[in-house]
């Protein structure tokens, strides 16, 4: 496998993004993450999706940080500061799921996390809940779901993937800004762009729509109703925090408020005026609401099983 790595100097003057990148092998790849809280604070498990990084977080990570939790958040294999495979076949849903299994277990050490996951973030996210049930004690599903590919996806979505494939180059910015309700300044957009200097880094945005299943016999097909067999049984807290802008993922959210035992009983936020990327139209808001739905029902001891 050919690895590429975006040069640091790419990521000087990110705006609201101070944090210091830190490093963990995972999988045979250098991932990235970066922290905010104290470390023993109750962990948070920040997961992005396509073609977004860290940086979506932004936002997200003071909140928490000044709730006394410990938010961590990865940049998935093929984004941000993370090594990039430089084939879209070097990408899989499987491959994608053991990377950050790898980095979140493995190198972290992650027991009694609270997920959060957005598009992709959760599609990785909740495979690692429902097949690694003891390291979690909440999940938080922003904008995400869990397809099998024996419903169809929305048309939208079918446009997006067709564009990603078939566009001669990519504007990872332009991706993300068509996402979201409020114009994203320059520098914001820069910030986007930063992880890939050039087209030959851009082998996991090129892949990811791809790899959503679309078809009953999708590779990951199998592995995605094995989980939602697993969510099905999921009894611990379960958020359900969509905006009321997102076309692409707007159907799941009445799915998974109604097939996960979890989300029962709790009250399930509409974010309102906010589009796909919920994290960069209303950042604040989602980080308040982890932390509500955090303090309303307290940690069950997972942390130090």
């Amino acid at each position: 496998m050919r690895v590429l790595r975006t040069p640091e100097e790419r990521f000087t003057g990110l705006p609201g993004f101070g944090y210091p990148p830190q490093y963990a092998e995972a999988g045979g790849l250098r991932l990235a993450y970066v922290e905010a809280g104290p470390p023993d604070g109750e962990p948070v498990l920040l997961l992005h999706g396509e073609p977004s990084w860290s940086f979506l977080y932004r936002k997200v990570l003071p909140v928490l940080a000044g709730a006394g939790l410990r938010a961590i958040a990865p940049d998935l294999a093929g984004f941000g500061r993370s090594d990039k495979p430089a084939a879209v076949s070097d990408h899989s849903y499987a491959r994608h799921v053991e990377w950050i299994r790898a980095l979140a277990f493995d190198r972290l050490g992650l027991r009694g996390v609270t997920l959060v996951g957005q598009d992709w973030g959760g599609l990785i996210g909740l495979r690692l809940v429902a097949e690694h049930p003891e390291r979690f004690a909440r999940v938080v599903a922003a904008n995400t779901g869990l397809p099998t590919g024996d419903q169809p996806m929305p048309d939208v979505w079918l446009r997006f993937r067709d564009v990603v494939a078939a566009a001669p180059a990519l504007s990872v910015s332009r991706l993300v800004q068509s996402g979201c309700q409020s114009a994203l300044p320059a520098g914001v957009l820069a910030a986007y762009d930063a992880p890939f200097p050039d087209e030959s880094f851009m082998a996991g945005p090129r892949a990811m729509p791809g790899l959503v299943p679309t078809t009953p016999d999708d590779p990951a097909s199998a592995a995605n109703r094995a989980a939602w067999q697993k969510l099905a049984a999921w009894d611990r807290p379960f958020l359900v925090a969509f905006s009321d802008r997102d076309p692409i993922t707007g159907a799941m959210g009445p799915v998974l408020r109604r097939a996960v035992p979890g989300a029962a009983g709790i009250e399930h936020p509409v974010i309102e005026g906010a589009g796909h990327f919920l994290q960069e139209d209303a950042g604040e808001r989602l980080g308040e609401l982890i932390v509500e739905f955090i303090r309303a029902h307290p940690g069950t001891g997972l942390r130090g099983a």
